[in-house]
């Protein structure tokens, strides 16, 4: 048996969803191998012998109030299977439907042979600050609820796991208000705290998890700014009651993490996973997965920026698709749309004032006769969302959800799987739409399908 020694702690609609593929997606709609989409937020990481176990938030509902802690298996971390729900409501309890439960994290307790369940559990306003615990004889379970209470008195908000070797494991939360980030030693049975080890103080940490590398220790979280993403920082320590060295990205600051959240980091070889939320607030069953790897290359951990790519759990490696780009300056624009200038473009240009009126068709666009992966970059410097109609030779419009992307011209991109035919492609952006969506810089056409 095989239990990960790291555990932690959104949303981009695509024409045909991530499913029974070799290829992870950031931001795609991904569903499991009946179709349905992955409800696994805030989610943790388990491995038993072959097969992966995915405990996460069921928020199908679009409420912070508890439905289930879903369990997904799988055996290459892409193709997820939906198994029984490993917790479900218990009325009277602090896991009824009228309180929070977030962020599950399962692991392996040797000395008791059960799975143990640590989550965020809390009162409706965010009022009560515990943690939960509950068990299990099998990774799905179904859990029972143990008890909801404060870790040594004191409050804890997000918050995550990290197993250190086959018996020692350790709380990493959220504490004070949110004023002071805490990792706590569990007891021997995993059923509550039997020391605090550490303190960050003033550090407004939240969806902690840890990796464990080469004799260090990696501690990546976001700082608290709500639903809302923010730049994820790294620390590290050679002890974990030592001293964490100060704050440092794990990609370029403007982007916000590629507008995600934190939630679990995962070895791979010598590189890693960041597992993130993309949350949306307002439709939290929409809020989706970006997924990325993570490399040492530069003798510190750092974000790769992709939009398609794959990974070999044996070799421990990923492999980046690589695609081929077209400007939208070069299309043919129509209506209000204009050429838009700035050095955070590709190629300096971009083309705005899309929607209500303007439109862009880029022609030539080849395609290989397939539902082809393709990423669209643009920059919204509005506060909400925005979205964009695309049609493919005239056909049927569908709409591709733009998330804000932090002002001026910062460039994020999202995912959309369109029909391709063999050869040459015009692709129409914003056309009949009454809302602006936002400005294009480029696409990029994969051949991966």
């Amino acid at each position: 048996m095989m239990v990960l020694s790291s555990y932690v702690l959104l949303a981009v609609a695509s024409l045909l969803p991530l499913a029974h593929s070799a290829v992870i997606v950031p931001g795609a709609t991904w569903t499991d191998t009946s179709g349905n989409v992955i409800q696994a937020h805030g989610g943790g990481f388990l491995k038993v012998g072959s097969t992966w176990y995915w405990h996460g938030e069921d928020k199908a509902h679009n409420s912070a109030l508890f439905r289930a802690v879903s369990c997904y298996t799988s055996s290459d971390l892409v193709n997820w299977s939906r198994q029984n729900d490993a917790l479900t409501p218990v009325s009277g309890t602090m896991i009824s439907t009228s309180n929070i439960v977030e962020r599950p994290k399962v692991i392996f307790n040797q000395k008791n042979n059960e799975y143990v369940m640590w989550f965020h559990s809390d009162s409706s306003n965010y009022g009560a600050a515990q943690v939960g615990v509950a068990t299990a004889k099998s990774p799905c379970g179904p859990f029972t609820f143990r008890s909801s209470f404060k870790p040594l008195g004191a409050e804890s908000r997000d918050m995550g796991l990290f197993q250190d070797g086959a018996r020692t494991a350790y709380l990493l939360y959220a504490s004070d208000n949110n004023q002071n980030f805490k990792i706590s030693r569990l007891d021997a049975d995993y059923y509550n705290i039997a020391a605090q080890v550490n303190t960050i103080p003033g550090s407004t940490l939240e969806a902690p998890g840890i990796i464990k590398r080469n004799g260090v220790y990696y501690l990546f979280a976001s700082h608290t700014s709500g639903w809302d993403p923010n730049p994820n920082k790294f620390f590290t320590a050679n002890s974990l009651s030592g001293t964490w060295s100060s704050q440092a990205d794990i990609g370029p600051q403007a982007v916000r993490t590629y507008f995600s959240q934190n939630t679990f980091d995962l070895p791979l070889g010598q590189n890693g996973i960041y597992m993130g939320d993309r949350w949306r607030p307002s439709l939290l069953g929409s809020s989706r997965y970006i997924w990325l790897p993570l490399t040492w290359a530069s003798g510190k951990p750092q974000l790769v920026q992709a939009d398609v790519w794959s990974l070999d759990l044996n070799a421990g490696t990923y492999s980046v698709a690589s695609g081929t780009s077209y400007e939208a300056e070069n299309g043919a624009i129509s209506g209000s749309a204009s050429i838009l200038s700035s050095s955070s473009f590709s190629g300096g240009r971009a083309v705005g004032w899309l929607g209500n009126g303007g439109s862009i068709t880029i022609n030539n666009v080849q395609g290989i006769g397939a539902n082809q992966w393709v990423a669209l970059y643009y920059a919204n410097g509005d506060s909400s969302w925005r979205n964009t109609t695309v049609s493919v030779n005239g056909g049927a419009a569908v709409s591709v959800d733009q998330p804000n992307t932090g002002g001026g011209n910062v460039i994020l991109s999202v995912p959309v799987k369109l029909n391709l035919r063999s050869g040459a492609n015009s692709i129409t952006f914003s056309a009949g739409q009454s809302n602006y969506a936002a400005d294009l810089d480029k696409i990029i056409v994969y051949t991966q399908t």
